[in-house]
């Protein structure tokens, strides 16, 4: 059996951060020919819902890498590696410390919920207002966070070089990991995820690999939290815009996700 993970952004998604026509055709050519796949991404469950819906995606998914596991034939949440209060607190303080805005993320009772302290800076408050407004989350102030909640990862978004700041000191954490990029509101500005260092990819597609007797692993994607999954991966292939050393670890390098290359590569190889 055949099992097919996909990364999303830079990967699977085009410029526009949508799956195309002609990869939604792919899918569901795959789909005829009973070839399985799912989703191992770094979103979580809230930003990639309506990118996903209506394109096949049965089988369960890999969310906040591999945080979050969401099963939609059983309408399942399950969650490993979440953040501790302690932990929570590291970042919250480093984030406020270089004045950002750190985004707590929680789910409870399959609701999304948000906790931030004030924004203080434009691309704060357009991240809020252009994404997080317009799903189903539900945004609170900090200080509301309850001491047990499920924080599944803490994000952020600002200057470059305060970002880069807060990452250095997080991934100095024994017990924390921070994955960072361009935003795409501007190139003066970074986003950051911050998860359990034990949350990865790679963890996630195993379980799911043993669970579905799964003999053969396909893996895509473009940035270092996608090194988990190919480490583990029967086979591996990073677009042509990933980034150099996850391409030096893929099996190939195909082609540019704004081309649709996995779903051109995908009908090259299964002959859909």
């Amino acid at each position: 059996m055949d099992l097919i993970f996909f990364d999303l952004d830079g990967t699977l998604l085009n410029a526009s951060s949508e799956i195309s026509p002609f990869t939604r055709e792919t899918l569901g050519l795959l789909r005829d020919k009973d070839i399985a796949y799912t989703v191992a991404t770094g979103r979580s469950l809230l930003s990639a819902k309506k990118i996903v819906e209506g394109h096949f995606f049965e089988l369960p998914h890999i969310y906040n890498n591999g945080v979050t596991i969401w099963d939609p034939a059983k309408q399942a949440l399950s969650f490993d590696n979440l953040l501790e209060h302690s932990e929570i607190e590291d970042v919250v303080n480093s984030a406020l410390t270089h004045g950002i805005t750190p985004f707590v993320n929680t789910i409870e009772n399959h609701q999304h919920f948000i906790y931030h302290s004030q924004v203080r800076h434009p691309i704060e408050k357009e991240l809020i207002e252009k994404h997080f407004s317009r799903t189903d989350a539900k945004l609170l102030p900090l200080e509301a966070l309850p001491k047990n909640s499920d924080v599944t990862n803490i994000s952020m978004i600002g200057d470059n070089k305060k970002v880069a700041s807060i990452w250095n000191e997080i991934n100095e954490h024994p017990h924390l990991i921070a994955y960072s990029g361009p935003a795409h509101e501007g190139r003066d500005n970074s986003w950051m995820d911050v998860h359990h260092r034990l949350a990865n990819k790679g963890s996630a597609v195993n379980n799911l690999k043993v669970d579905l007797g799964a003999s053969n692993v396909i893996c895509f994607g473009d940035g270092e939290n996608d090194l988990s999954m190919f480490e583990l991966a029967d086979e591996c292939y990073a677009p042509d815009n990933a980034k150099p050393q996850v391409k030096s670890k893929a099996n190939a390098v195909i082609g540019h996700n704004h081309d649709d290359g996995i779903a051109h590569f995908l009908r090259e190889r299964f002959s859909l």
